[in-house]
Formats: C-alpha cells, structure tokens, sequence
C-alpha cells in the first residue's frame, strides 16, 4: 500500500524559506520518478517540480531558480527546499510519483506566506 507523509510546510513571511519533505513506502522508490505539487484555495491541484531516477530535474516556470527538489534513494525521502515564497504560493504540497502520480494522496503540508 502507496504511504506517503509530506511534512515541513508552516507559516512564512514573504521572501521567506522552508524546507518540505516527503517520506514514501509501499513503493520501489528508487525506480519512480517523484514530483513535488501543490494545490492552492480554490484552484487544481498544479505541478511543481520533478526528480528522475537518475537525478534530472525540472521545475515549473513559476518556480525556477527558487526551489529545489532532491532525493534519497536509501531513505526513500524527496525533499523540496523554496525560497523566496510568495503570497501567492500559499497552498497545500504534496508529493507523489511523476509518471503518472499515485491514485492515493497523502495529507500534504500547508504552506502560508504572508506578505
């Protein structure tokens, strides 16, 4: 059974940082390509970053060159390190596999940036 527990979201003032992580089980986690989304009040849920097997990453438009996302096949964790959070990027994040995402969904962590 899919588990995965993302922690690490809390309250920021804007041009602030946080470190989210996510620890994934029930899965060969080393063969998945994991990605990072997030789903703000009112909207779809949206795409935020993502992490191949191999390391490649890629990021949403919206994001790059403020977060970042890594891995640890040995602890079977994905970790997304954002700075600069805007107002606007207060949402719930989730992890999940990238290709194509698990059907079930952790909680999340809620982000709030306050301006």
């Amino acid at each position: 059974q899919v588990q995965l527990v993302e922690s690490g979201g809390g309250l920021v003032q804007a041009g602030g940082s946080l470190r989210l992580s996510c620890a994934a089980s029930g899965i060969i986690f080393r063969i998945n390509a994991m990605a990072w989304y997030r789903q703000a009040p009112g909207k779809e849920r949206e795409w935020v970053a993502r992490i191949m097997i191999e390391g490649t990453t890629t990021y949403a438009d919206s994001v790059k060159g403020r977060f970042t996302i890594s891995r640890d096949n040995a602890k079977n964790t994905v970790d997304l390190q954002m700075i600069g959070l805007k107002p606007e990027e207060t949402a719930v994040y989730y992890c999940n596999r990238a290709f194509p995402p698990y059907s079930s969904w952790g909680q999340g962590t809620q982000v709030t940036v306050t301006s």
